[in-house]
């Protein structure tokens, strides 16, 4: 990082600082719904002002990022912005649920809980993993109902290659009965069942006392199947003591099924919409979303339980809540507080920032350079190379990776919680996208950089516009074109003082967290 460039990024903070704040409306705060009812009353009774709501350029960048994981380009964040459609966000809310991405990026997400990963320690080898994270995305791809998605998992028998929901069961650590309890009580219930005393995690394994596994002819294939000739308990156990019959000549997992999935309040439904808010703010209702128990309580019980009940009275259709999200004042807020307040992070008194995911970060600098990520181990082992053209969010395999998305905090996946993924910026990460030659050659020699002018003036100015759409998504404020204007000025050579814009702008936090 060169003096100059310091001078410059500085030069820009201060101007943004001077300036009206981009990321905040005018407009007045509105109840859309339920869960805005249930979130500011919750925030007038503690006495916390929420933000303003945020502005479009704001939520158009949010709602890209958080949905599809993915950067909007220059032309889609200026058309939008000049759109004057009042219905124009929901229409972007619906456009980018059926966009590929959605499936690509939500796939990505619900494997890191999956354990999808072929290597150590996980070991559901290549092939399996390929046709589990395969099956996954095409769930994802097809709306397939979150309930019908729950059962296939949970009642899943057959070959790990042809039937790839078996792979749920081979993930688990542990493939005895309490063991099997384990893996099942975090996906589904969103509970760490070690925890349990001893008597409750045996009597919730009964369920699974006659998943059995076997290997056939086929190198690394398994078998999974229910045996029946095996000895099971007369009852099984759920979390909260109570004793349930298990069917003397069947699978004891479909008496689970029911339960996770049926009536009027089925246990699943409330661990599924707060893993869906989590992913969406940071933060779930329940916080950490794998740490359902009694003494961490919901910070907003009676929004849980209305979300819980909008998934089942939609037949168990994950669009349909992640819309009720997007579309409320809730999720639209500006991630500047109205006021500094210790009460107001945990209940959403504004959009919490959170810095961009490893895969999400690379896949935003590729495609501000027009280029993809490239890896491949100096050691030969299976899938320890990006597949050519590959974008991060889009690689099932959680063995598939490399040295940049490792340094950046992708999730290892071997544990199934959501602490595994490190969003945390580091030092060395700071020094990676300040100083190394990845992030310069992504900038420099991309296509972001080959089409600006060669003179100043009214060209220069566009150029700013679409480095700042591009980069930011919005348009830059006036106090960033007058130091942009001032540095023109100063050293005669537009494409030097674009290249220094755009490194400014690619560390900034503004890039660099989702806001």
């Amino acid at each position: 990082m060169s003096a100059r460039r310091a001078a410059f990024a500085a030069a820009l903070l201060a101007g943004a600082a001077a300036s009206q704040s981009p990321y905040e409306s005018d407009a007045p705060l509105e109840l859309r719904g339920r869960i805005d009812e249930l979130v500011f009353a919750r925030l007038e009774q503690l006495g916390v002002p929420p933000a303003k709501p945020c502005s479009d350029a704001v939520f158009l960048r949010r709602v890209f990022l958080d949905t599809i994981g993915t950067l909007p380009t220059a032309a889609e964040a200026r058309a939008f912005l000049q759109d004057q459609d009042p219905g124009k966000r929901n229409e972007l809310i619906e456009a980018l649920l059926a966009r590929p991405e959605y499936a690509d990026y939500q796939a990505m997400r619900w494997g890191d809980v999956l354990r999808i990963k072929a290597e150590f320690p996980v070991n559901l080898w290549p092939n399996a993993a390929q046709a589990y994270a395969r099956f996954v995305r095409g769930a994802i791809a097809r709306n397939v109902t979150f309930d019908r998605f729950g059962r296939s998992l949970l009642l899943a028998t057959g070959s790990n290659f042809r039937d790839p929901e078996v792979n749920f069961w081979r993930s688990a650590a542990d493939r005895k009965p309490a063991g099997l309890g384990r893996a099942a009580a975090l996906f589904f219930l969103g509970a760490r069942s070690e925890r349990w005393p001893g008597p409750r995690q045996q009597g919730f394994g009964a369920f699974f006392a006659r998943v059995a596994f076997k290997p056939t002819q086929e190198w690394k294939e398994e078998i999974v199947y229910v045996d029946l000739g095996a000895k099971a308990p007369a009852a099984a156990m759920l979390p909260d003591g109570t004793s349930v019959p298990l069917p003397a000549g069947g699978d004891g997992r479909a008496v689970l099924a029911d339960w996770l999935f049926a009536g009027n309040e089925p246990a699943a439904a409330p661990v599924v919409c707060n893993r869906l808010w989590y992913w969406l703010f940071g933060r779930g209702i329940v916080h950490e979303p794998d740490d359902f128990r009694a003494d961490n309580p919901p910070s907003h019980p009676e929004l849980l339980r209305f979300l819980a009940g909008e998934l089942v009275a939609s037949h168990w259709d994950l669009q349909h809540v992640q819309r009720l999200i997007l579309r409320s004042q809730t999720y639209q807020l500006s991630p500047i507080p109205a006021a500094v307040h210790p009460a107001g992070p945990a209940n959403f008194a504004s959009y919490p920032l959170q810095r961009l995911e490893a895969e999400v970060l690379v896949d935003a600098l590729c495609q501000l350079g027009g280029t993809s990520e490239s890896y491949q181990s100096a050691i030969p082992e299976p899938f320890t190379f990006v597949p050519e053209g590959t974008r991060a969010i889009a690689l099932g395999d959680g063995s598939i990776g490399s040295s940049v998305l490792e340094l950046l905090g992708k999730s290892a996946r071997d544990t199934g919680l959501a602490a595994e993924r490190n969003n945390q910026i580091t030092a060395a990460q700071r020094l990676h996208l300040l100083n190394s030659s990845h992030v310069q050659q992504k900038l420099a020699g991309g296509r972001l950089l080959q089409a600006l002018p060669r003179r100043g003036g009214g060209d220069a100015q566009r150029a700013v516009d679409e480095l700042y759409l591009t980069i930011l998504s919005r348009w830059p404020t006036a106090d960033e074109r007058a130091t942009v204007q001032r540095a023109l000025a100063q050293r005669k050579v537009p494409r030097e003082v674009a290249e220094d814009l755009a490194w400014a702008l690619v560390n900034s936090t503004e890039f660099l967290y989702r806001h």
